[in-house]
C-alpha cells in the first residue's frame, strides 16, 4: 500500500508525515512537493520525495503514479486558480488509478457562504464525479491563525474584532493532521465527510482564554470592518492581506464556521485539544 501527502513541507502537510511515520513505514510513504530540495529531511528517513506541481499535470502523472491512497492538501490562493490546480490534480489522480483521495475542505462546503468556500465546493464535487472514493476533511479554523492577535496581546495590544458574537471552532494544526493521517491510513472511510471542529467559542472567549494563558487580562474591541481594516494596516500587515482578514471577520460574524461537530472524537478517540492547553503549546 503506497500513501502520499502533496503539500507535505507545508506547515499541515509536514505535521501529517510525521503523525504518518508513527505507524506506517517509511517505505510505504511518498511525498509530493513543488521544491523536492525542501523535503530531504524526508528522505533521509527513507520517504519517497517525488517532485508536483499543481500547475504542472505532467509532474503529478508521475508524482502520483503507482498511488493506492491520496492525501490531497488544498492549495493556496485565489479560487479561481484554486479549482484549476485541484482539477489538475484529480484528473492526475484519476489517470494514475489512485483508489481513495483525502481531501482537506471547509466547513459546512456544499453551503457555505465563506469566501473560501468555493474552492471547496467545486473540488468536492470534482472529486465526486471523478469516481474516486472519497473523504472530506472540513477543517474549520486553524488556532495557529490567532498567532499574530496572540502577540499582540502579550504585547498588551487589545483583542481587536470586527467578528462580533460569531463563533469559530478553532483547533490545533496537530489535530488536524491526526485526523487526517487516521483516515489516509485507515480503513472504513470511502465516502465520507468529517466536520474536524473544536468547541465553538467567540471572540470575547478566546480572548479570556489567551489572557488566562499569557496571565493577563486581554480587552476586546469590537469594531466595524473598515475600522478593523484601518487597525490591521497600523499594525504593519501588508496591504494584499487585509482584504482577506476583513472577509474572515465577516465569515466568522455571519456565522460560516459555527459547525458544531464530534467527528474529531470518531476519528481520534478524544476530542479537540482543549483550547486553554492548545494556546499553551502555541504561545
Amino acid at each position: 500500500m503506497k500513501f502520499l501527502v502533496t503539500g507535505a513541507t507545508g506547515k499541515l502537510g509536514s505535521k501529517v508525515v510525521e503523525t504518518l511515520l508513527k505507524t506506517v513505514p517509511a517505505s510505504d510513504l511518498v511525498v509530493s512537493v513543488r521544491n523536492p530540495e525542501k523535503a530531504e529531511s524526508f528522505k533521509a528517513r527513507g520517504v519517497e520525495v517525488r517532485q508536483g506541481d499543481f500547475d504542472q499535470p505532467e509532474t503529478l502523472d508521475t508524482a502520483f503514479a503507482g498511488i493506492d491512497r491520496l492525501l490531497m492538501i488544498s492549495t493556496d490562493g485565489e479560487n479561481e486558480t484554486r479549482i484549476r490546480q485541484h482539477k489538475t490534480a484529480v484528473d492526475a489522480a484519476k489517470r494514475a488509478g489512485v483508489t481513495f483521495i483525502a481531501y482537506t475542505s471547509i466547513a459546512n462546503a456544499q453551503e457555505s457562504t465563506n469566501f473560501l468556500a468555493p474552492t471547496h465546493k467545486a473540488t468536492e464535487q470534482m472529486i465526486i464525479e471523478a469516481g474516486i472514493p472519497y473523504s472530506f476533511l472540513r477543517n474549520n479554523w486553524y488556532l495557529e491563525n490567532e498567532i499574530p492577535s496572540i502577540q499582540g496581546a502579550q504585547a498588551g495590544a487589545p483583542w481587536v474584532t470586527s467578528a462580533g458574537n460569531g463563533k469559530v471552532g478553532w483547533a490545533l494544526q496537530q489535530d488536524y493532521a491526526e485526523a487526517a493521517a487516521t483516515v489516509l491510513s485507515g480503513i472504513g472511510h470511502d465516502n465520507t465527510i468529517y466536520e474536524l471542529s473544536g468547541k465553538l467559542v467567540t471572540q470575547d472567549e478566546i480572548a479570556a482564554a489567551v489572557g488566562a494563558v499569557i496571565g493577563k487580562e486581554v480587552a476586546v474591541q469590537h469594531v466595524e470592518d473598515a475600522t478593523y481594516a484601518e487597525t490591521m494596516k497600523s499594525a504593519g500587515l501588508p496591504e494584499f492581506l487585509i482584504p482577506m482578514l476583513v472577509n474572515i471577520q465577516k465569515d466568522i460574524r455571519e456565522g460560516t464556521l459555527e459547525v458544531e461537530s464530534n467527528d474529531f472524537e470518531k476519528l481520534l478517540g478524544r476530542p479537540a485539544t482543549p483550547l486553554k492547553d492548545g494556546l499553551a503549546q502555541i504561545i
